[in-house]
């Protein structure tokens, strides 16, 4: 299976559309607490298989987690369940932070 990538740029410009991606973030919350993309769904990597449900088939979905491992992971995992609109973010946040694009640390309820 291939997965499918985004860039930081091509994400940006996504996110500013009328119908913008759901973004996820698969990283642990201590990583989520340094820095995030602000509009990015908390949901650890490792909590994913139960999780699943809370993830629309009809949208697009964009995971990301550092540098783009992890987030591949998810979205293999993803296509493997039957989701084929599943994207994964090219460099993770390192790459969106170097593009200097904004982060900021997610918060939690």
């Amino acid at each position: 299976m291939f997965v499918k990538e985004i860039n930081s740029t091509e994400l940006a410009d996504l996110l500013k559309s009328e119908k913008p991606p759901l973004l996820i973030d698969v990283r642990t919350t201590q990583e989520m607490a340094q820095a995030s993309i602000n509009t990015g769904k908390a949901m650890p990597l490792n909590t994913l298989p139960v999780r699943t449900n809370e993830i629309p088939k009809d949208e697009q979905v964009v995971f990301y987690c550092r540098t783009g491992a992890r987030s591949g992971q998810a979205c293999m995992y993803m296509m493997q369940q039957g989701y084929d609109n599943v994207y994964n973010l090219s460099g993770g946040i390192v790459s969106w932070a170097r593009q200097g694009l904004p982060i900021e640390p997610m918060m939690f309820d």
